[in-house]
């Protein structure tokens, strides 16, 4: 089984041949001021650099966030998305938690697009799947739910069939377009 994911003209594969992608998450104004003042302003320069240097530094996937405080991320997003587009040919992720900011990316992007991500919350399946479903996109199953992350494995393990039987049974979404994160913990 493998997923893929394409811009207008590239594709990447997630696999059991290809196991490993490096998704470049520097697109993100979380802890980053400067940043987020200037999307708040409508300046997206910072974008062509962060692109620049997570291409350079062996991105295969890049995740769009335009989690700005007091700015329309949604018009961020698909200005972002169009801009990203235009300077790279790599797949992008859509990353909000916000559905309508979701939505906005998704319908601005041109390929498969990764979603990040959907938990086992009743709620989030609710609001993302049928977004997934819609614009043909994959998406990150997070297998945590209202609580926490659970300690026990088998907790997560029966957290992420939740997903895919909700994802593929009640969304008809393909099972290869669900990647599981498995939320690995650090031993420290």
């Amino acid at each position: 089984m493998e997923t893929v994911l394409r811009s207008a003209t590239k594709t990447v594969t997630i696999s059991p041949e290809h196991p490993f992608c490096i998704i470049g998450e520097r697109i993100n104004p979380t802890g980053r001021k400067l940043f987020q003042e200037q999307l708040r302003r409508g300046d997206l320069s910072r974008i062509e650099i962060d692109v620049a240097q997570q291409v350079a530094g062996g991105a295969m996937v890049l995740d769009v966030n335009m989690g700005a405080p007091l700015a329309d991320e949604a018009e961020l997003m698909v200005a972002a998305v169009k801009l990203i587009q235009g300077l790279t040919d790599l797949p992008l992720c859509i990353d909000s938690s916000i559905i309508e900011v979701l939505n906005a990316g998704l319908a601005a992007y041109e390929g498969k697009a990764l979603v990040n991500s959907v938990t086992a919350e009743d709620e989030r399946l609710e609001a993302i799947l049928p977004l997934v479903k819609k614009y043909g996109a994959a998406v990150i199953a997070l297998p945590n739910d209202e609580e926490e992350i659970p300690e026990d494995p088998r907790k997560r393990l029966d957290l992420a069939r939740k997903i895919i039987d909700v994802a593929t049974g009640r969304f008809g979404i393909p099972a290869e377009d669900i990647v599981i994160d498995p939320l690995a913990m650090p031993i420290g």
